[in-house]
């Protein structure tokens, strides 16, 4: 029965594998589109801006994304191995994420722009200030050795609530962003089927189609990694504590 249950469902490698296959199209199209269409990405110069959507594409859309797949992925691994995984890549998309915030507000003061007026811009330090705040939480609760067994039991729907409302968010963000862009380089010819318009709706249909996959994956019950021996036990542990229960073999 163990063994079975640690089986790894027949579907889950061709989704996963397809949700990878989206994100880096995704980072290559955005790539290619200020490639293309905005001179390309330098720091010091009028391309700083371009930092900005390309960092956070590769931060708060792809990286937090493989973030939550995680624990679909990595099945038997041991489970303090993989929550140190989980919580690494969530740095690793802070800390991008982090310099095209940098970017855009350096690039802004430089050029003399106003900065948090627009709705992408309100809901881009939201969902950053929520990423942050979920992450230090989860390092509260899941990987730091003073919570209590019991407290993460309690916790963990609602990390896993949050962390899938943040990631959505995230994609939300980033499409305003992308029709922001459009509007204030393109006005008017937007309308008329400019090539960087249309390659910036592949972008934005791109962005929705990882953000479902993953959702996707996400949502499927059977595909939740199964508890590994010593997570079982402290389980029935922490049932015999609280209901008066004795564990019993399984």
């Amino acid at each position: 029965m163990e063994h079975s249950a640690a089986l790894v469902p027949a579907t889950l490698p061709y989704y996963v594998a397809f949700s990878q296959l989206l994100g880096l199209t995704v980072v290559a199209v955005t790539g290619a589109w200020l490639g293309l269409y905005r001179g390309g990405i330098a720091w010091e110069s009028a391309l700083q801006f371009n930092v900005h959507p390309l960092c956070m594409v590769i931060g708060m859309i792809f990286l937090q994304g493989d973030a939550l797949l995680v624990y679909r992925v990595f099945r038997k691994e041991a489970k303090r191995t993989t929550k140190v995984l989980h919580g690494l890549l969530h740095v690793v998309a802070f800390i991008i994420a982090l310099v095209g915030l940098v970017a855009v507000f350096d690039y802004h003061k430089k050029k003399g722009y106003a900065d948090l007026y627009s709705l992408h811009s309100w809901c881009g330090i939201l969902v950053f200030v929520l990423y942050f705040v979920q992450w230090l939480v989860g390092f509260s609760f899941f990987l730091f050795p003073g919570a209590s067994f019991s407290l993460r039991s309690r916790y963990r729907p609602q990390h896993i609530f949050f962390g899938a409302t943040i990631f959505l968010l995230s994609v939300g963000t980033a499409l305003l962003g992308l029709k922001e862009a459009l509007l204030f380089k393109l006005g008017t010819k937007y309308s008329m089927f400019e090539p960087e318009g249309l390659l910036v709706n592949v972008l934005g249909l791109l962005l929705i189609c990882f953000g479902v996959v993953v959702l996707y994956i996400l949502a499927q019950a059977d595909w939740k990694r199964p508890s590994q021996a010593e997570e079982q036990a402290l389980s029935m542990d922490f049932k015999t504590l609280t209901e008066g229960d004795s564990p019993s073999p399984q």
